[in-house]
Order: C-alpha cells, then structure tokens, then sequence
C-alpha cells in the first residue's frame, strides 16, 4: 500500500504495511529499529499510540473512516503517548518529519491504499 495527501499531492509513504490484528496492532513498531523515510505503519482500528519501548521517535496521522485527517502529532519521542482522538478510526505511523515534510494538517484528504 502507499499513503499519499490528495489534498496536497505529496506521498506520506510510498510502502505502508497495516495491522489490523490484536497481535500485529499490539506489536506496531516495537520491534523495529528505525522507520526509514518512505515507510509507515497503519494501525486500525486505532484511536491513540504510544511509543513506550520504542527507540526512535515518530509522527502519527489520525484519520476517519473517510480517511481525512482528523489530528496530527509529530515528533513523537520514545516513552511517550498520544491523547484519543474519538472522531480517528485509525493511525498513521511515520517517520519523524514526514507531517511538515508534506505540509499535511487537519482535514487534509489521505488515499491509503
């Protein structure tokens, strides 16, 4: 899968795996020891992270069943987490820089897929 902005034409990531299991959702990026540029993780369903026993920070795009982006966290450091976001359906894990690299924001369009 790729993760592009139609709202700003920009690629979030031109390889995205999903973990849509318990097991795969649990495990997201625990085990990795770096989210190399062009690369994301979507969690779904999925309304809030963490990094905790992460070794590299992350952004994370929260998007809607529609998938418009409904919050944006960047620079997520390790041993951290996220509040909820009740309107997400899921997470976009990327790596640190991708959000103000492509200028995504708020209400942007994002085609996963």
């Amino acid at each position: 899968m790729r993760a592009i902005n139609k709202s700003t034409g920009r690629t979030l990531a031109g390889r995205v795996v999903a973990a849509e299991t318990l097991l795969s959702r649990s495990r997201g990026l625990l085990e990795r020891d770096e989210l190399p540029m062009g690369e994301g993780l979507l969690i779904r369903p999925c309304r809030g992270v963490h990094t905790f026993f992460m070794r590299f920070p992350i952004d994370v795009v929260f998007l809607d069943r529609s998938q418009r982006v409904v919050a944006t966290v960047g620079q997520l450091k390790p041993g951290r987490m996220t509040r909820i976001f009740p309107k997400a359906w899921s997470a976009l894990e990327l790596p640190a820089g991708t959000i103000a690299l492509s200028r995504t924001s708020c209400g942007d369009e994002v085609d996963v897929g």
